[in-house]
C-alpha cells in the first residue's frame, strides 16, 4: 500500500494530534499482539463488546509503533506518538478502505452468498493467476474487518481483484460495498447459514445482493427468489442445472470419480471433466466457469484448466510432528497477505521458543521479487523466527534477505536431506504453493498414528469465547476451565489460544495438570481447584494458585509455606454455599478468619463457591439463594480480613442465567467448548469437536448372518457393512451400539450394528454410496455430542472426555 498519514487523516476526516504528519504508512493493524506492527504501521484501536485496544497502545508504543487511530487518546500516551481520533475506529477502518479502493482502476470480483465464497475466490485465482496479478481475500476475510484488510492489501502491480463478502445480518453489506465496489459480482448458493440474522430468505437475499449496487455484471444460478429481488438495470448472466431458460443451462453425468458437465450457452456447449462428484463443488465449478466464459476466455482452455482443480484447504492445522515438534499445516497457500496471517497463528500457537519456517516460492504478490522478499526477510525478523528453509528456485536466489536459512531447488532435494536438519522441539510453519506439493513434507514431520482423529476448531473456541464474554460486564474478569486435557480437546493448545485472547485465569482440577501447562510456557495465572496436600510443595515450586477448601487443607499449606519462608503466596478460599462438595460451611467462617488474620504468608487471592442448579429452572430459587449466601459469607471474610480478593461463583450457565451473580470474575467451562444445557443458547455456540475415523473394509452379508460379538445383530436382508477403526478403547460407549446410535457417511447416517468393540465398530451402509477409505464422522455436527449423552443416559461432559488420549488431536483455524 502507498499512504501517508496526511491521506489517512483526509480520508477520515480525523482530528490529528501529533508532532509529524509527513510519514509514510506501509501497513494497517488491528492486533496489538501481532510482532508484525513497526513504526510505518497505523494501529486502529478497535472496541468491541468485552475489548477496548486502547488499553493495549501504551504497550504498542515501547514497541515503537508511531501512528494510531483512536476514538480517545489514553492520558498516559498523550505526546508520545501520532493520533487520528475519530468516532468510531471501525467505521474510520471501512473508510479508509473505501477511499483505497476508489483509487484502483482494475476489475474487481466480488463474491457473495451463503456457502462456496472461500472455494470460489481460492479457485478462480487460479484460474485466471496465468493472465492476471491477482489480489484475493487471504483465507476467509470477508467480515466487516476482515474485508477493510484484504482490499487495504492492494499495490500497484496488481491488475484484477477477488474479494468475498459474508454478513449475518442487515445493514451489514451496505457497509462493504463500497469497500469491494466490484465490477463482476459472484452470487454462490443461498442456504441456511446465518437464518437467525435475517426475518426471512427475502430479507437474506435482498441484503446480500446490495454487494452488486454498482456491478457491471451478476452471475448467478438462477432462481425465482433471487430473479424477484435483482434491480432491473443490473445486467446478468445465469445459468442453472433445471430451468432452460438460463443463459447457460448446464448438465451432468458421473464417469468414475470425476463428473463431466455439458455446458450449454445459446447455441454453443461443449464439455469439462472435473475432479468432483459432490453437489457444492459442482456448483462452485460451474460459478467459475461463467466468470471465464463472461471474460471470454475460449472453450480448450476453460477446459484445460478446470480439469486441474483441487479441493481447497481453507484450514490452518495445528499437528503433533515427529521428536516433540508441533507441525502448522499450511501446506496449499503462498501468498504474502497470507503469510503475515500464518506467522500470526504460529506466534499464538507456538509450542516451543524455536520456531522454524518451511516457505516455498511466493506467488502473485505484486511485487518485485526484490521488494517481496525483502518484505518476507523484514516480516520473519519481526517474529523472531530461529530458522527459515526455503524451497523453489526463487526463494534460493534470496537467501541473503534471512538469518539461518538454508534453500532447496525443490520439494524433492528437501526430503532427499531431511534427516541432515534434525526437526526437534520446535514449531515449524509448513507454507507452500500447491505446485510444490508440500503436503509431502506435513506426511514426513507428522507423527504417525492411526486413522481416527479429533479435530478441534480454534475460531470455533474464540467464538464461543467472545459469545459469553458478551453476557458479562466489562470490568468482569473470565477465569476458563481447561482441567480434563481441555474437556478431552487438548490442554496445551486450546490454553495457548486462551491466552492469546488475555483471558485473566486458567483453572485445572489437579496440580500435574497445572505443571504441564506451566512446564509447556503458559504464563497466566492458574488455580488448581482440588489439590491434594501432597502436591502443596509442587504448587509452590511451579506457581500454581492452590484452592483452599477446608482447615486442615489451610493449615497444611501455611506449615509447607513457612518451612519455604513464603510471604503473600496466593491463595483461593473455596465456600460452600450448597454444592456440598467441597468449600467452607458457614459453621466454619470464624475458624477460618482466624486462622488467616495477621498471617502474612498467604495472601487470599479469591474467594469462590461453586453453583449446583444454576442450569435448571426449576431450582432457580436454590442457586438464588447460594449465590445470596455467597454474597454474605464472602463480604464476612473481607471486611474481617480487611481484604478486597476476586470474588466469583458462576459456572457457564449461571454467566447466561444469573447475571446478577457475576460479582468480579466468572468461570467458563462446557461452554466454550460449544456446549450449552440450554436448546435456545446452543443455537449461537460453534461445534468445536469433530471425532473422524475412515472406512477400513465393507463387506456384504446376506439375510441370516450376524455381525459383531455375541451375534447381537442379525441380518434380515442383504446388508452392507463398513467397519470402522474405533471402539470403547477410544472412548466409544458400549451404549451407543446395537442401532441406538449412528455415524455420519457423506451426508448420511449409518447405523452402528452389534456391539461396539474395543477398537471397532461396524455400522450399515447399504444404500449409501461411499468406499473403502471414505471419511466417517463419529460426533461433531452430526451426531452431536448432546445428542449421544441425550442417548447413552449421560452428559456432554462424559462423551467428551471419555476419548482415548490415543485419538489424535488435530488443531485448525479456518
Amino acid at each position: 500500500m502507498n499512504l501517508s498519514i496526511q491521506n489517512c487523516i483526509t480520508a477520515l476526516q480525523a482530528e490529528f494530534v501529533g508532532y509529524a504528519t509527513p510519514a509514510t504508512i506501509d501497513a494497517i493493524a488491528i492486533d496489538s499482539r501481532s510482532l508484525q506492527n513497526t513504526a510505518t504501521t497505523l494501529f486502529f484501536a478497535l472496541v468491541g463488546p468485552n475489548n477496548d485496544a486502547h488499553f493495549y497502545i501504551k504497550d504498542l508504543i515501547s514497541k515503537g509503533v508511531q501512528h494510531f487511530v483512536v476514538t480517545h487518546i489514553p492520558e498516559d500516551c498523550q505526546g508520545k506518538a501520532n493520533f487520528l481520533v475519530v468516532n468510531n475506529t471501525l467505521v474510520a477502518l471501512q473508510q479508509l478502505a473505501s477511499y483505497y479502493r476508489s483509487s484502483v482502476n482494475f476489475p474487481i470480483v466480488g463474491i457473495t452468498g451463503s456457502n462456496g465464497k472461500t472455494i470460489v475466490k481460492e479457485w478462480l485465482n487460479f484460474l485466471l493467476s496465468p493472465e492476471y496479478t491477482i489480489i484475493r481475500s487471504p483465507k476467509s476475510y470477508n467480515s466487516q474487518v476482515g474485508v477493510p484488510l484484504s482490499v487495504i492489501g492492494i499495490n500497484e502491480q496488481h491488475n484484477l481483484g477477488i474479494f468475498e463478502a459474508g454478513i449475518s445480518t442487515v445493514s451489514e453489506m451496505e457497509k462493504l460495498e463500497p469497500i469491494i465496489r466490484p465490477t463482476i459480482g459472484i452470487l454462490t448458493n443461498i442456504g441456511s447459514a446465518h437464518d437467525e440474522g435475517f426475518a426471512n430468505t427475502n430479507e437474506k437475499i435482498k441484503e446480500k445482493l446490495r454487494l452488486f449496487d454498482h456491478s457491471q455484471i451478476l452471475i448467478y444460478p438462477k432462481s425465482d427468489a433471487v430473479d424477484a429481488l435483482i434491480r432491473p438495470e443490473l445486467k446478468t448472466f445465469s445459468w442453472s442445472f433445471y430451468d432452460p431458460s438460463a443463459d447457460v443451462f448446464v448438465s451432468q453425468k458421473r464417469m468414475g470419480t470425476n463428473t463431466i458437465l455439458n455446458i450449454a450457452q445459446k447455441k454453443e456447449e461443449f464439455d469439462i471433466t472435473i475432479p468432483f462428484q459432490d453437489e457444492a463443488s459442482i456448483e462452485n465449478v460451474v460459478s467459475c466457469v461463467l466468470v471465464l466464459l463472461y471474460l471470454q476466455y475460449d472453450f480448450a482452455t476453460i477446459q484445460n484448466r478446470v480439469s486441474q482443480l483441487y479441493p481447497v484447504e481453507m484450514r490452518l492445522k495445528l499437528k503433533d510432528g515427529i521428536n516433540n515438534c508441533s507441525l502448522i499445516d499450511d501446506s496449499y497457500s503462498a501468498d504474502f497477505q497470507s503469510l503475515k496471517i500464518a506467522l500470526d497463528f504460529l506466534e499464538s500457537q507456538k509450542q516451543s521458543s524455536k520456531k522454524t519456517v518451511i516457505l516455498s516460492d511466493i506467488f502473485q504478490s505484486g511485487l518485485t521479487n526484490d521488494e517481496l522478499y525483502a518484505r518476507v526477510g523484514q516480516l520473519i525478523i519481526a517474529n523472531k523466527i530461529s530458522r527459515i528453509i526455503g524451497i523453489g528456485p526463487i526463494i534460493s536466489q534470496f537467501k541473503n534477505q534471512f538469518e539461518n536459512c538454508v534453500t532447496f531447488e525443490t520439494t524433492a532435494d528437501f526430503l532427499s536431506q531431511i534427516e541432515q536438519l534434525h526437526f526437534e522441539n520446535e514449531t515449524i510453519l509448513i507454507k507452500g504453493a500447491r505446485s510444490f506439493q508440500f503436503e509431502k513434507i506435513v506426511f514426513a514431520l507428522e507423527e504417525k498414528t492411526h486413522e481416527t482423529v479429533l479435530e478441534i476448531n480454534l475460531n470455533a473456541i474464540s467464538h464461543n469465547l467472545n459469545f459469553y464474554k458478551s453476557k458479562m460486564k466489562p470490568t468482569t474478569k473470565m477465569m476458563v476451565m481447561v482441567k480434563a486435557f481441555g474437556y478431552g480437546n487438548g490442554g496445551f493448545e486450546i490454553a495457548k489460544l486462551l491466552e492469546h485472547h488475555k483471558v485473566d485465569y486458567l483453572g485445572v482440577a489437579f496440580a500435574d495438570e497445572g505443571i504441564s501447562l506451566k512446564n509447556a510456557g503458559i504464563q497466566l495465572p492458574i488455580m488448581v481447584l482440588n489439590p491434594e496436600s501432597t502436591s502443596f510443595s509442587a504448587i509452590i515450586q511451579h506457581q500454581l494458585e492452590p484452592e483452599i477448601y477446608s482447615i486442615k487443607g489451610l493449615k497444611a499449606f501455611l506449615k509447607i509455606a513457612e518451612q519455604k519462608n513464603l510471604h503473600q503466596f496466593p491463595i483461593h478460599i473455596k465456600l460452600d454455599t450448597g454444592m456440598h462438595r467441597l468449600g467452607f460451611e458457614a459453621n466454619t467462617i470464624n475458624e477460618l478468619i482466624t486462622t488467616l488474620k495477621g498471617n502474612q504468608r498467604v495472601v487470599v487471592k479469591s474467594i469462590l463457591s461453586h453453583m449446583a442448579t444454576s442450569d435448571a429452572e426449576e431450582h432457580q430459587q436454590f442457586s438464588l439463594v447460594q449465590i445470596r449466601l455467597f454474597d454474605e459469607l464472602s463480604n464476612q471474610l473481607m471486611r474481617e480480613l480487611g481484604i478486597q480478593p476476586i470474588r466469583h461463583i458462576l459456572n457457564t450457565s449461571g454467566i447466561s442465567n444469573f447475571p446478577q451473580g457475576q460479582f468480579d470474575m466468572v468461570r467458563l467451562g462446557i461452554g466454550l467448548y460449544g456446549v450449552s444445557n440450554d436448546s435456545e443458547e446452543q443455537k449461537y455456540l460453534e461445534n468445536v469437536s469433530t471425532l473422524k475415523s475412515v472406512i477400513s473394509q465393507i463387506r456384504t452379508i446376506p439375510a441370516g448372518d450376524s455381525v459383531g460379538y455375541g451375534r447381537r445383530f442379525m441380518a434380515e436382508k442383504t446388508t452392507q457393512v463398513a467397519t470402522i477403526p474405533i471402539g470403547y478403547a477410544d472412548g466409544i460407549s458400549r451404549l451407543w451400539g446395537n442401532g441406538v446410535g449412528y455415524v455420519t457417511i457423506n451426508k448420511q447416517k449409518a447405523s452402528i450394528l452389534g456391539s461396539v468393540c474395543m477398537d471397532m465398530l461396524m455400522v450399515d451402509v447399504t444404500g449409501i454410496d461411499c468406499a473403502e477409505g471414505d471419511a466417517v464422522i463419529i460426533f461433531g455436527e452430526s451426531p452431536t455430542v448432546i445428542e449421544m449423552a441425550q442417548k447413552t443416559q449421560t452428559i456432554p461432559y462424559e462423551i467428551l472426555t471419555s476419548i482415548s488420549q490415543r485419538v489424535k488431536r488435530v488443531f485448525y483455524r479456518e
